[in-house]
């Protein structure tokens, strides 16, 4: 079994930046791709940031490219997403996953809201 906890969500203002964290814990496999979606009230979940298990391939949604960015720590079952130049339609709720042997894991989401 596979948990996935993310933490450092909250209030913040537009222009502003936070960090998110994400470790995922039990039947953790070194091949392993990480990431974070999102999802806003009243619409669908919606990818954010990908990253490989190296850490040397990242993937962004269009709407977060060169604002947010994806690493990995040096536990590879641990992943950040960096997010800066917030804008209002980033408030969302962002969900951090991980795939394990094609298997996708999930953890409970963290609140994010930008608003003055």
């Amino acid at each position: 079994q596979v948990q996935v906890v993310e933490s450092g969500g909250g209030l913040v203002q537009p222009g502003g930046s936070l960090r998110l964290s994400c470790a995922a814990s039990g039947s953790i496999f070194s091949d392993n791709r990480m990431g974070w979606y999102r999802q806003a009230p009243g619409k669908q979940r919606d990818l954010v940031a990908s990253i490989s298990s190296s850490g040397g391939v990242s993937n962004y949604a269009d709407s977060v490219k060169g604002r947010f960015t994806i690493s990995r720590g040096n536990a590879k079952n641990t992943v950040y997403l960096q997010m800066d130049s917030l804008k209002p339609e980033d408030t969302a709720v962002y969900y951090c996953y991980t795939i394990q042997r094609g298997t996708v894991y999930w953890g409970q989401g963290t609140q994010v809201t930008v608003s003055s």
